[in-house]
C-alpha cells in the first residue's frame, strides 16, 4: 500500500492526546464511610474492572478514529502493478464522438446520451482540483483549453450530432497535444465512441507514454442503416428536353433484406419520379431515374428514401445546369480569300445544330479577350502557333476549356514542338506518308459512350476511315493520356491529354481529302460532336461537407462586392473564403456549413452557380469493433499505456483505473464515522460504574 499524500502521517502523532487524556485520568473521588465494607469491597473490584474495559475501549475507539482520519487524509491507495506513481493535479483529456452513427440506439437511449453520462462518470472518479478537456469531432477552439468540473459539465450539456468526422489518430494527436501543453505530470486520455471500423485506425496511432489511453466502447443495440452513398448521370452534359437517366446507388448495411421501398426525386422542390427498390442484406443496389429537362438553367435537386433511425444519409443533394447552348470557336488561317473544304465540314456539323453557337475568326483577327466565353477552341489547320496564342491556350486549358487541333498540311513542326512541349504532352514529329487505316477505336472512352448500340473489342468489321498521310506523334508516356482512335501501324490517330482542368485533343491529320476519308465518315460527326458536348464545363454535382474541397468560378466580384453562400427561403448566409488564380476565383466553405443541402453561389448580388453539399458516407457504415477486437489490437501493439475500459451497464466509476490504482480513502472515512460511533455508544450506553 501506498500514500498519495504522506506527509499528513506525521498527523498520526494526534494519538498520544488520547493516550495521554486516558493515564492522566485526574477525576477525585468522595469518601463515603459505611459500617461493613466486606460487601463494598466486592462491589467495588467489580465495578472498577467494568470501569477499566470501558475506557480500554474508548481509548481505543478515539485511535482508530484519529487512525484513519489522518489516513483519510493522506489518502492511501495500492498501486497498479508497473504503473508509476504521479501526486498531484492531474490532465484528464476525454473525447465524446458526435458522428453521425451515435444516432444509433440502444436500451439508454441514443449512444450520444450514454457517451455524455459515461463522460460524467468518468469526472467523477477523479479529485475537485483536477482539470479536465472536453473533446468532439468539431475540435473546436472552446474545447482546446482545461477546465473545472463544473464548466466541463456546462460545456458537455452543449454538445450535438455533428456532420464532422475524425479518425482516431486524429483525435489522439489532438489530445495529446493539448495535455502536453497542460504541464501536468500526470495525464489521462478517455477516447468514447461505437469505434466505427470506418474511423478507428489503431494501427496508425502515435504512441505517447506519458500519457494513459483509454477507449471505452459503446455498443448500439440496432446497426441497421439503408443510404443513398451516391449518385451521377449517364451523360456529362445536360440538355434541354434530352431525357435523363440518373443512377443513384443504394447501400443497405443491416442484417435484414428491404422489400420494395421507395426512392423519389425531387427538382426545384417538385417531385418528378418515384421508383422502388429490394436488395438483400448487407448489398448495394443501383436504381435508375428516368426524367426528361424540361427548363434551360440551373436545377436544384435531391432524391430521398425513408429508414430508421439513423436519417442523416436518407436524402442525397445535387444540382447542375441545362445548358441553353455550347459556345464553339474555330480558329481558321488568316490567308486572304481562303474559304476551305475542311472549315465547311465544320461548320455543316455545328451550324445545323441549335445546341452549339459557333464563331470562325481568322488567326489574326483573334481578340485573346474573348477566349473566356468559349467552350471549345479548334485549331483549324494552322500553320504556325504564335508564343501568344500559346499562352492564351494553355491559360484556357488551365481553366478547364477545350481545345481540338488540326495541323496544317504544311505546319510548322517545330513551332508546334514549342506550344505542345509547353503543356507536357507529345508533339508532332513527322510526316509518314504511308497508306494505312484507323484500326481501333477506344469504346471505353467518354466521347464513345453510347455512340454504339453494342460495345464491341474488335472493330475489323467495321468500315473505317483510311489515312493516306498523317503525322507521327512521339511516344513519351503520360499517365493523363489516352487515345480514341488507333492507326493500324499503333499510331495514335486521335488522342486526348489532361491539361489542367481541361481537355487538348491532337489529332494527326488535316481535314484534307488528300490526308484521310475521316472528314467525310460516318465516324467524323459524333467523335467532333461529343468532342464539342464534352467541352461544356460542367460544375460538380455535389461537394462533401468537412472535405474542405475549392469551388471555382470565372464570374469575378468588382468594387466592394463579395460572394455570398445563401440557402433560399432561410436566413442562412455566409461569406466564404476566396482566392483569384487566372482568370478564376477559387471558393473555400471551410467548416462553415453544418447542414447538408442545396445553396446558392452570389457575385454580390447575381446569382452565380448552385452549389450542393451532403454529408460525409464515412458515417453510413455502422460496422464497429466489438470491445473483444479493440482489446485484440490493444494487445497486439504491445503498449502498456493504452486500456480498454468497459464495463457494460456498471457505472464506469467502480471499475475506472486511473494512475494512483484502487484508492482506499473511502474506506478510511468509513470506518472513521464507523469508530467515531462506536465511542459514541460506549459513553452513552456502557455505564462507568
Amino acid at each position: 500500500m501506498s500514500f498519495t499524500y504522506p506527509a499528513f502521517l506525521f498527523a498520526l502523532l494526534a494519538i498520544a492526546i488520547p493516550i495521554i487524556i486516558h493515564l492522566f485520568n485526574f477525576r477525585k473521588f468522595k469518601t463515603v464511610y459505611f459500617s461493613n465494607v466486606r460487601f463494598l469491597k466486592e462491589i467495588k473490584q467489580e465495578t472498577q474492572s467494568r470501569s477499566r474495559l470501558r475506557q480500554l475501549l474508548i481509548l481505543a475507539s478515539r485511535i482508530l478514529a484519529i487512525l484513519f482520519l489522518v489516513l483519510a487524509f493522506a489518502q492511501p491507495f495500492i498501486p497498479v502493478k508497473n504503473k508509476k506513481v504521479v501526486p498531484g493535479q492531474k490532465a484528464v483529456s476525454i473525447f465524446i464522438d458526435n458522428s453521425f452513427s451515435m444516432e444509433a440506439i440502444n436500451k439508454n437511449g441514443t449512444l450520444l446520451d450514454e457517451a455524455k453520462k459515461r463522460a460524467m462518470e468518468i469526472v467523477a472518479s477523479y479529485k475537485p482540483n483536477d482539470r479536465f478537456q472536453l473533446l468532439t469531432n468539431d475540435f473546436e477552439g472552446k474545447h482546446q483549453r482545461l477546465v473545472n468540473k463544473e464548466e466541463f459539465s456546462t460545456l458537455l450539456d452543449e454538445v450535438k450530432i455533428s456532420p464532422a468526422t475524425r479518425s482516431i489518430s486524429d483525435v489522439v494527436s489532438r489530445q495529446q497535444d493539448m495535455l502536453s501543453e497542460s504541464g501536468s505530470k500526470s495525464m489521462v486520455a478517455y477516447l468514447i465512441s461505437d469505434f466505427q471500423k470506418s474511423i478507428t485506425n489503431i494501427n496508425e496511432l502515435k504512441a505517447d507514454t506519458l500519457i494513459d489511453l483509454n477507449f471505452v466502447p459503446l455498443t448500439a443495440a440496432l446497426k441497421n442503416n439503408v443510404y443513398i452513398d451516391t449518385c451521377w448521370f449517364d451523360t456529362p452534359v445536360r440538355q434541354l428536353n434530352q431525357l435523363e437517366k440518373l443512377h443513384v446507388r443504394i447501400n443497405n448495411n443491416s442484417e435484414n433484406a428491404v422489400e420494395n421501398n421507395s426512392i423519389k426525386l425531387f427538382i426545384n422542390g417538385i417531385q418528378r419520379t418515384l421508383a422502388s427498390f429490394s436488395m438483400e442484406a448487407h448489398a448495394e443496389t443501383e436504381v435508375v431515374l428516368t426524367f426528361p429537362n424540361k427548363e434551360s438553367g440551373f436545377q436544384q435537386c435531391h432524391v430521398a428514401l425513408n429508414d430508421y433511425p439513423v436519417t442523416f444519409d436518407d436524402t442525397f443533394y445535387f444540382s447542375y445546369e441545362v445548358s441553353k447552348n455550347v459556345a464553339v470557336l474555330c480558329i481558321n488561317p488568316s490567308e486572304a480569300g481562303v474559304v476551305s473544304s475542311q472549315q465547311s465540314y465544320l461548320n455543316n456539323l455545328f451550324g445545323m445544330d441549335s445546341v452549339f453557337q459557333t464563331k470562325n475568326s481568322e488567326e489574326n483577327k483573334l481578340e485573346y479577350a474573348s477566349l473566356t466565353n468559349y467552350n471549345l477552341i479548334i485549331l483549324n489547320e494552322l500553320k504556325t502557333i504564335s508564343s501568344g496564342l500559346g499562352q492564351e491556350l494553355k491559360r484556357f486549358l488551365s481553366n478547364g476549356g477545350s481545345v481540338l487541333v488540326f495541323p496544317s498540311a504544311s505546319a510548322d513542326l517545330e513551332a508546334y514542338k514549342i506550344f505542345l512541349t509547353g503543356l507536357s504532352v507529345n508533339y508532332y514529329e513527322r510526316l509518314d506518308t504511308t497508306n494505312t487505316k484507323i484500326e481501333k477505336i477506344n469504346l471505353e472512352h467518354a466521347v464513345y459512350k453510347d455512340v454504339f448500340d453494342k460495345k464491341v473489342t474488335q472493330v475489323s468489321n467495321l468500315d473505317l476511315p483510311k489515312v493516306f498521310n498523317h503525322y507521327v506523334f512521339t511516344k513519351s508516356t503520360h499517365s493523363r493520356s489516352a487515345f480514341l482512335l488507333r492507326l493500324q501501324n499503333g499510331d495514335d490517330f486521335l488522342s486526348e491529354y489532361k491539361v489542367g482542368n481541361g481537355n487538348l485533343y491532337l489529332s494527326a491529320v488535316p481535314l484534307q481529302a488528300d490526308f484521310s476519308s475521316f472528314a467525310k465518315h460516318a465516324l467524323f460527326v459524333p467523335t467532333i460532336y461529343m468532342i464539342a458536348l464534352n467541352s461544356h464545363i460542367q460544375h460538380p454535382l455535389f461537394y462533401t461537407l468537412g472535405t474542405d474541397e475549392n469551388m471555382e468560378t470565372a464570374q469575378l466580384i468588382t468594387g466592394e462586392n463579395v460572394y455570398h453562400v445563401r440557402k433560399e427561403a432561410s436566413d442562412f448566409d455566409i461569406i466564404p473564403e476566396h482566392k483569384i488564380i487566372d482568370t478564376k476565383a477559387q471558393i473555400n466553405i471551410r467548416n462553415q456549413l453544418t447542414e447538408g443541402g442545396n445553396y446558392n453561389l452570389y457575385a454580390g448580388k447575381e446569382k452565380v452557380m448552385p452549389l450542393s453539399f451532403n454529408f460525409n458516407r464515412m458515417e453510413s457504415d455502422l460496422t464497429c469493433y466489438s470491445p473483444e477486437e479493440l482489446q485484440m489490437f490493444i494487445e497486439d501493439k504491445h503498449e502498456e499505456h493504452i486500456h480498454l475500459l468497459y464495463s457494460g451497464e456498471k457505472n464506469l466509476t467502480s471499475i475506472i483505473d486511473i494512475n494512483e490504482g484502487k484508492k482506499l480513502w473511502k474506506w478510511c472515512i468509513v470506518l472513521t464515522l464507523l469508530f467515531l460511533a462506536i465511542e459514541t455508544l460506549l459513553v452513552r450506553l456502557m455505564p462507568s460504574r
